[in-house]
């Protein structure tokens, strides 16, 4: 039976450039439906060509390069000379560790709360602390919380989205706060998965391009103006405007003013994120999950919250790729499996359904089951989805 389809506004800016046509790289298991990845005439996207041009990269200049950057910013007073927004996984805990045990810096770890957390999330975060950091744990107001995500969900197709916004603007308002204008971030992901070319070679990303780069180009002013004059479910009773704070960038004359810029550590240091986990493990006490998260073949990555699941299944229903093909597509050009081993990992896991936490997402939100599935059904694109007897599948197989 069909479900009724579910009216939404297109606030995620990234479909708007996406090709209709899907193609996969020939080198890793990633599609061309990913937000602002590139393909070269050979068909490998620039995530492939940026991995190959790492193995050209002097290392040790771009280590000279850091230790400059540090030198400028390292103080002999004992205050914090720089902030790293932390969830005591493996890329924030060697990047913490990292600056703290062989650069000499004193960080200052900062943390926006998972929206529920696992019981091995909260594990390693205080594994991490007891390894020796100071940290900040902001938890934002929890039925606004709850609100925005479920706005997010059916909006953007991605309740996750509302963890992101915290995630990227708080350590900026520490920084401030705090007169710390070096922020260190672990992996460009604009390098690493979606492969732009023309920021391979940036260490940091500009302030103006944080909309566009990291927020699907939808402002959180935009977001909120909608849900408060759409969504009955979402009014003003239910929070005062500074809760919205941390959700959003300070003003961007103060963040220049103030000199604050977000570095990305791998773009001084090769990033392998599996090392990073052996890293991890031993020196800031993380532990691997015992099973694999759902959607994927790993145990090590996107752990502390039990929303991560649904945020990669969400994305395989918008562009027809999910989490195995992300990790896979990472671990073939790190070397570590070949293109036939990452064909077969995505064929057996990518898609599936994120049942563990179901309830749990479902209950945060303040859904039924019928709605889920209507706002899920609600972005199936035509060029991805075909529905033939009452079933949904991919019009296109990774071959």
């Amino acid at each position: 039976m069909d479900r009724p389809h579910f009216q939404r506004a297109n606030l995620d800016r990234q479909f708007l450039s996406l090709p209709d046509e899907v193609k996969f790289c020939t080198q890793c298991v990633i599609s061309n439906q990913r937000p602002r990845i590139t393909f070269d005439a050979d068909g490998v996207c620039g995530a492939c060509r940026n991995a190959h041009y790492k193995e050209q990269v002097d290392w040790k200049q771009r280590e000279l390069e850091l230790e400059q950057l540090l030198d400028q910013h390292r103080r002999s007073d004992g205050y914090w000379d720089c902030i790293v927004p932390s969830s005591g996984g493996k890329d924030s805990g060697f990047v913490a560790h990292q600056l703290r045990e062989k650069w000499g810096m004193n960080p200052l770890t900062v943390t926006w709360t998972p929206m529920i957390y696992t019981d091995i999330g909260r594990e390693n975060f205080q594994n991490f602390i007891d390894a020796g950091f100071t940290n900040l744990f902001c938890s934002p107001n929890g039925r606004l919380q709850r609100k925005m995500a479920r706005l997010c969900f059916e909006e953007l197709g991605d309740a996750f989205h509302v963890f992101v916004l915290g995630q990227v603007h708080y350590p900026i308002w520490m920084s401030l706060k705090f007169g710390v204008p070096l922020v260190f971030y672990g992996e460009n992901g604009s390098v690493e998965y979606a492969g732009d070319p023309k920021l391979a070679d940036k260490a940091y990303l500009a302030p103006e391009e944080w909309n566009t780069r990291l927020l699907k180009g939808c402002s959180l002013d935009e977001l909120v103006d909608f849900g408060l004059k759409n969504k009955d479910y979402f009014n003003e009773g239910d929070f005062r405007r500074s809760d919205l704070l941390f959700y959003g960038a300070p003003p961007l004359e103060e963040v220049q003013r103030a000199g604050i810029r977000k570095y990305y550590y791998s773009y001084f240091h090769k990033w392998v994120p599996q090392e990073n986990y052996y890293y991890a493990a031993e020196h800031t006490g993380l532990k691997a999950n015992s099973e694999r998260s759902e959607g994927t073949y790993s145990k090590y990555a996107s752990l502390d919250d039990k929303l991560d699941g649904m945020h990669y299944y969400l994305g395989f229903i918008k562009f027809g790729f999910g989490r195995a093909t992300q990790d896979a597509s990472h671990e073939i050009r790190d070397g570590h499996i070949t293109r036939e081993e990452g064909v077969a990992l995505v064929r057996r896991y990518d898609g599936e359904f994120p049942s563990r936490y179901f309830k749990d997402f479902l209950e945060f939100l303040d859904i039924d089951e019928e709605h889920f599935w209507q706002v899920v059904d609600s972005w199936r694109r035509p060029n991805i989805w075909d529905k033939a007897a009452g079933e949904w599948k991919l019009k296109h197989e990774l071959t």
